[in-house]
């Protein structure tokens, strides 16, 4: 196996396939040699490489742990490198234009888009562990080209590491995501930018105030701003309908405060406190 990018999620699946014998043997590409020689030094991976040529040549399945804007890229750059039938998947979590340019790149079928639900506070190699998949949820975004054999291996090496597998198209996946993940972030950001432009009439910055509130619902804008950048970019067309939907929705509340409406008002926050409550 090659793991393309041995940060957080590519370490933690690398350690969870060696401890279950999953694989014989796993080589780490990066771009940088000291954390690729860290990760062999801790018996992570058992080959380095900064070659992408060299890193999948003799591979029988490639992992693509970097972020979305990067995936298709390295797929054109390491196509014509790669063995007939090598198994392809990826871990990102925008999956229709790279499932849609990977079945035009690789016509075998053999690349699986996948996106395991599965993360943390921190990243990169010092904050991977076996067991980072363990109960959690992986999507699997396969087309009318995939190859069944590649699909149900990819699952199977999921379920391996202790996921449960879940098949959607991709632009399925991409519009969920984009609504429970991708717009949390983009209003987060957005809030923070707000509050971070507001002053009192003696110039008093009005965070200075806050309290445990604010510091739950804008936690997700301390996330890396490239990494979503390039998400939002990359689901750009779900990113502006879901923006357009939220803000029909803060109109309609802007409304009823504007109407002094204390009833309907009141209604809507019973209505979103007992949604939270039945999802989360």
């Amino acid at each position: 196996m090659t793991v393309i990018g041995v940060g957080l999620l590519g370490a933690s699946l690398a350690k969870a396939c060696k401890e279950r014998g999953l694989v014989e043997e796993i080589t780490g590409f990066g771009r940088s040699w000291e954390n690729l020689e860290k990760a062999r030094s801790l018996k992570i991976i058992d080959h380095c490489c900064t070659d992408l040529s060299d890193a999948v040549a003799d591979a029988d399945l490639i992992v693509l742990c970097t972020p979305v804007a990067t995936i298709v890229p390295l797929i054109r750059n390491m196509i014509s490198e790669i063995r007939p039938g090598t198994l392809i998947t990826d871990v990102g979590s925008v999956k229709d234009p790279v499932v849609s340019e990977a079945d035009k790149l690789i016509p075998e079928g053999v690349f699986i888009g996948s996106h395991p639900i599965a993360g943390g506070e921190n990243s990169g190699l010092e904050a991977s562990y076996a067991d980072l998949y363990q109960d959690a949820k992986c999507i699997v975004t396969p087309t009318e080209k995939t190859n069944k054999k590649a699909l149900e291996k990819i699952c199977a090496l999921w379920q391996a590491v202790g996921m449960n597998v879940i098949k959607l198209s991709a632009e399925e996946h991409d519009f969920i995501f984009g609504a429970v993940s991708h717009l949390p972030h983009i209003v987060a950001y957005a809030l923070m930018n707000t509050l971070g432009a507001l002053r009192t009439k003696d110039n008093l910055e009005v965070t200075a105030f806050s309290g445990a509130g604010l510091k739950d619902i804008t936690r997700i804008a301390s996330s890396d701003p490239v990494m979503w950048r390039d998400i939002c970019l990359s689901n750009r067309s779900h990113s502006l309908d879901l923006i357009d939907q939220f803000q029909i929705k803060l109109d309609e509340i802007r409304s009823i405060i504007e109407k002094g409406d204390g009833q309907t008002l009141k209604n809507e926050f019973i209505a979103a406190n007992n949604y939270r409550l039945k999802v989360i």
